[in-house]
């Protein structure tokens, strides 16, 4: 199951890396060369998340060091604390997921791993060759957006979500939790509102 979590974003970072039109054909090596360039990205995002938390470790100290100065105020030391406690739980965080992406491109090229890549290439082709049909059937259920409004990896995040519930009959919830953690990391909280409620009306329609 991780692993279909990692090809998701993976699939979610190389969609970001094409064109975003429906008549757009790509050959083999192409999406190959989108994969390795979106799989550099995985990379590179963790380790830029890592330093944004030694940043707010560093931050964290001097504030200590600044309270341990004053000793009576009880109120700077909740908020230190507090800080403290925020920036461990995203490095603990961050650390997990580097832990994985950084040894992703051993998992990606070995004989037991190819599975991985060729989920990847599914969902990207799934989604290239049946754009027009999957955008007209979210747009059906936007209630008065329009999904073109929405910001591209907002876009995205509901056309990997609709190819896992209608193409590789992924269980719905299974759909709707992997599409919301990735707008979680991706994209913002007005963004994860409007693919919970969306996600929520394609599933009715499915079950209809």
């Amino acid at each position: 199951m991780h692993n279909r979590s990692l090809s998701r974003e993976l699939s979610l970072l190389s969609l970001g890396l094409i064109k975003d039109k429906g008549d757009l054909e790509l050959n083999k090596f192409q999406i190959e060369e989108i994969f390795e360039s979106a799989l550099d990205s995985l990379i590179n995002h963790c380790r830029d998340e890592l330093d944004d938390c030694e940043a707010d470790l560093e931050n964290a100290s001097r504030n200590l060091l600044d309270s341990e100065l004053n000793e009576g105020s009880n109120s700077s030391f909740a908020n230190v604390r507090d800080e403290l406690k925020k920036a461990f739980y995203k490095i603990e965080s961050v650390m997990n997921s580097l832990s994985v992406t950084l040894d992703f491109p051993k998992l990606v090229v070995s004989s037991n791993q190819n599975d991985i890549r060729e989920d990847v290439n599914h969902r990207l082709l799934s989604i290239i060759n049946n754009l027009k049909t999957i955008d007209s059937n979210i747009d059906e259920v936007m209630e008065g957006w329009r999904l073109k409004r929405l910001p591209r990896v907002d876009r995205d995040i509901l056309r990997l979500a609709y190819v896992d519930i209608h193409f590789l009959e992924t269980p719905v919830a299974v759909a709707c939790d992997e599409a919301v953690n990735l707008a979680n990391k991706y994209s913002d909280n007005q963004g994860r509102k409007m693919i919970n409620g969306v996600l929520r009306r394609l599933q009715r329609v499915k079950v209809k």
